[in-house]
């Protein structure tokens, strides 16, 4: 075995001088130490090595596949070397070039609509309040009036950690943090990222930027609600934008309603965006629930209140003419340049 190995190594070495490429290189590694090399066969040919031989023929056998993959080291450093030095060589730098453009940072399309969105309601008079993305099940659903059984509660929904802590499905558990520790007057808003179970596709995904709305004080009436959300909205379009208003249910509202804008993509005349209809729904919103505000320690007798909710995302594929919710969140540089000047 002794003299075996000592051909091997002399082979080995013959083949390495050879070689001019990393390409060889690589192929002298998988000839000798691969699973099918003479090494590999080595180690499987002990078996047949009486039991006082076996120590002494496993080391020479190991001080060969040493040898080979240190000189295999050293040659891949004097190949890259060498073809370093060749590159050098052969390379022209011309000075008069102009130096690389530097591109300054700048906020993603969600934040910049975002803070467009805090700016105009902040000058409407609410103040903005943040609350936790993982929350405990009252904050979440109990204070607003979920029922137990309530579907919303179910799995294919929300995000559970526990049986009692989830990621927020809305950013509604702020408002019942903020009734609990101050009186009214109230006129607050909510931003923040949510979580829900859902499929996602062009108009919807598993977490999106939310931004809720609330006023409770005394006398305030689905008036006041209607006329804040289209004064809201038209800022946001700088334009007179079409709005509709459509009855719906949600438990923390009472009454409540959905409120759906002329699909801008389409022009109302149909398109994949708006499932042909025209219409894209922007927020879901209504008169607080009197439980809500009992819940949260304030006597519906004496105050009354409006909220709504909508996903900053729906009003980004409206304002810009964007079709597919997904594109946010895949960090495509050529789409996320489109919004640099903005």
């Amino acid at each position: 075995m002794r003299q075996r190995i000592e051909q091997l190594k002399k082979e080995f070495d013959t083949e390495l001088q050879n070689t001019s490429s990393s390409i060889d290189l690589e192929n002298v590694k998988i000839k000798f130490l691969g699973k099918k090399g003479p090494v590999q066969d080595l180690m499987k040919s002990l078996k047949d090595v009486t039991t006082e031989e076996r120590p002494a023929s496993g080391k020479i056998i190991n001080e060969l596949k040493e040898h080979i993959t240190e000189a295999i080291s050293q040659a891949e450093l004097l190949l890259i070397a060498k073809e370093d030095i060749d590159r050098l060589q052969h390379e022209k730098l011309d000075v008069t070039l102009p130096g690389r453009k530097n591109y300054i940072g700048r906020k993603h399309i969600i934040n910049q609509v975002l803070d467009e969105i805090l700016d105009i309601l902040i000058g409407m008079g609410f103040s903005v309040q943040l609350g936790p993305d993982i929350d405990t099940d009252y904050y979440n659903f109990e204070a607003l009036n979920f029922a137990a059984d309530h579907p919303a509660r179910d799995m294919q929904d929300t995000f559970y950690i526990a049986s009692n802590i989830l990621l927020r499905t809305h950013t509604s558990n702020v408002q019942v943090r903020v009734m609990e520790a101050n009186q009214p007057p109230l006129r607050i808003i909510a931003p923040g990222k949510v979580y829900r179970n859902e499929t996602i596709t062009a108009r919807s995904h598993v977490f999106f930027q939310q931004v809720e709305a609330i006023y409770i004080d005394r006398n305030v009436s689905f008036a006041d609600l209607q006329v804040t959300m289209r004064e809201f909205l038209s800022k946001l379009f700088h334009a007179d934008v079409e709005v509709r208003f459509r009855s719906s249910y949600f438990p923390f509202v009472e009454p409540g309603m959905e409120v759906d804008l002329r699909c801008l993509n389409c022009q109302g005349a149909g398109c994949g965006l708006c499932k042909h209809t025209g219409w894209l729904e922007v927020a879901g919103a209504g008169m607080v629930h009197p439980t809500v505000l009992k819940n949260a320690g304030i006597d519906p007798e004496d105050y009354s209140g409006f909220a709504w909710g909508m996903g900053v995302e729906r009003l980004v594929l409206l304002k810009h003419g964007v079709k597919d919710i997904r594109m946010f969140t895949e960090n495509d540089v050529r789409f996320l340049g489109q919004f640099s000047g903005i």
